[in-house]
């Protein structure tokens, strides 16, 4: 019988064979499990594929969406739902073990195969990288839920587990992820085919950073842990980050042009030799394999805008906040707002001397859209930041339908800014810990570094009662990272929702710049306000609640050993 054969129909059974009474019931494959599968080397690479395109990995999704259940991104089309705090108790839906189980089915199985183990440990180490990858999903949206690291039967008592302390859960996340790196290729490779030990050691870091943090801003509250430990996963976090970092493998990509070097690297339409990025979805016209109107819906930005949050939060080029730069130009238009800023601004926001399209040498700048703003379908940006990043006006083929448009989903500035985070949150961070991570990603933009011994007090850091260096890396993060999906569990894991959320309302430019002034309200100082009618007192997020979201009702009452989330009881 065919193998792709078999994992194709073992696929769509598992989805339909879910037991009815329990939410963690799955029936064995006995088709794939008696002496067919998982004899030969080629079994395994097979059986692991199928969890390159599962459970959200790889994220593809329109650029214009990114980020947008935070603060840096918004949409006029609705309002995020956990931030206005409306969900409802069913709004979380259910502990979702398929793809765990999956994962469990091969790591049962594995070992029917005769081969030497150094032929196919790869796929072994891949299987605890996705297991850890899943979990950590469910982690994020629920806190602890049972760890189930075998495939249940029927008759399994523990169909009717209790929920691990979170803690538990990250610590178990964590050491899959040791597996994991033991048993994958240290080779770069071209970064889209298979994952390596070094994406199994950024992601540990991402998870003990999360989980450190988590602990540490969250004791004391009904989220919080017994006996937090969050100093264990900040050194787990720091000692990941620096594998990788030691490793020699990776960089910050720079062509020496400050002024387009982190515009240009999202735009790259190849990243298979790409010092930076580890990991990466390749797309082909011609193979049929294309991300939907990405690009499209960058070029014509309908319905989407990033807020004045993420624009305030770019310092001058002389390293100094806008509070109190003398190099700030005010907000009278985005040319003047831009002007003496970190690069990265105009390389994030459209500006009217940015090009928006290049028809074949026949060159449309931004300046164009920029006068029809409000005017024109498609070009009407809700707060009149509009997106710049991973935009390429070169390439031809924007289209609806789909596009060769590759995404980045791990990148080693991730890494550069988990360690210098997690150092600072150690109270070990030293000059030297900035200069090899901050030190990098400002270099590639001509930014001054950031000098432990001389931080620049900002009368409007986001968080005053803590430490100018953990404000400075935050922001270093908010503008780095801004728009690749990390701002959210950012928010959640400093539990920062009432310095960032509650009561506020995304805002957007001054409306008196454009020709054709916004049908939206602007604020007392002029400034674009989308939902001040529809959301008058801010966004109203539940603190004591929405931290987490709820366990359905449905799953309580088929397992009574369940417990519901704080706020939701």
């Amino acid at each position: 019988m065919n193998y792709l054969k078999i994992i194709i129909s073992f696929i769509a059974l598992s989805a339909m064979v879910a037991c009815q009474k329990d939410y963690l019931e799955r029936y064995p494959l006995d088709t794939v499990s008696e002496g067919v599968f998982f004899n030969q080397v080629s079994d395994m690479k097979i059986y692991m594929n199928q969890f390159y395109n599962r459970g959200n990995f790889p994220i593809v999704e329109y650029n214009t969406r990114a980020d947008l259940s935070s603060d840096i991104n918004m949409t006029d089309a609705t309002i995020n739902t956990r931030l206005r705090g409306t969900n409802t108790i069913n709004s979380g839906g259910n502990f979702d073990y398929t793809d765990i189980r999956a994962v469990n089915y091969f790591l049962e199985n594995y070992k029917k195969c005769d081969a030497d183990f150094e032929t196919y440990k790869q796929y072994v180490g891949e299987a605890y990288f996705f297991r850890a990858f899943f979990y950590f999903g469910e982690l994020k949206m629920f806190g602890g839920v049972p760890w189930i690291p075998f495939v249940l039967k029927t008759t399994s008592p523990e169909l009717y587990s209790a929920r691990e302390p979170r803690n538990v859960i990250a610590d178990n996340i964590i050491a899959d992820l040791d597996t994991a790196a033991m048993y994958l290729s240290a080779d770069k490779t071209n970064g889209c085919s298979r994952i390596n030990k070094w994406i199994a050691l950024l992601y540990q870091s991402r998870v003990a950073l999360y989980e450190g943090t988590w602990e540490k801003y969250h004791n004391g509250t009904a989220f919080g842990v017994s006996n937090a430990q969050p100093a264990k996963y900040f050194n787990k976090a720091a000692e990941a980050a620096s594998a990788v970092m030691n490793s020699g493998l990776y960089d910050v990509y720079s062509t020496g042009k400050p002024e387009s070097d982190y515009f240009d690297f999202f735009g790259l339409r190849d990243y298979s030799s790409n010092k930076e990025v580890l990991f990466w979805v390749q797309t082909s016209v011609a193979l049929n394999i294309t991300t939907p109107s990405t690009l499209y819906h960058l070029q014509f930005p309908e319905q989407h805008g990033l807020t004045k949050s993420l624009a305030d939060s770019y310092l001058c080029k002389d390293g100094v906040p806008i509070a109190t730069s003398p190099l700030f130009k005010g907000y009278a238009n985005i040319v003047d707002e831009t002007t003496d800023r970190d690069p990265r601004f105009k390389q994030t926001i459209f500006t009217p001397d940015a090009v928006w399209y290049n028809n074949n040498g026949k060159i449309t700048y931004w300046s164009e859209c920029y006068a029809k703003l409000f005017t024109t379908a498609g070009l009407t940006p809700p707060t009149g930041y509009t997106r710049r990043k991973s935009y390429n006006p070169n390439v031809a083929y924007h289209s609806q339908s789909g596009e060769e448009a590759p995404s980045i989903l791990f990148r080693y500035a991730e890494v550069l800014l988990n360690y210098a985070e997690a150092k600072a949150e150690l109270g070990t961070i030293t000059q030297g810990d900035i200069d090899i991570s901050i030190k990098k990603l400002r270099n590639r933009v001509g930014m001054p570094n950031l000098t432990l011994a001389g931080i620049p007090t900002d009368p409007n850091w986001d968080f005053p009662t803590l430490s100018p260096v953990i404000n400075e890396i935050r922001r270093e993060r908010k503008i780095e990272l801004c728009l690749e999906n990390l701002r959210l569990d950012d928010i959640m894991r400093w539990a920062a929702a009432d310095e960032l959320i509650i009561g506020k309302r995304p805002k957007g430019a001054t409306k008196s710049q454009f020709t054709k002034k916004p049908s939206y309200p602007a604020d007392e100082k002029g400034f674009i306000d989308v939902f001040q009618v529809a959301m008058p007192n801010g966004w109203q997020f539940n603190p004591g609640r929405d931290y987490l979201y709820p366990v359905s009702e449905s799953q309580i009452v088929l397992n009574p050993n369940l417990t519901q989330n704080p706020g939701w009881e």
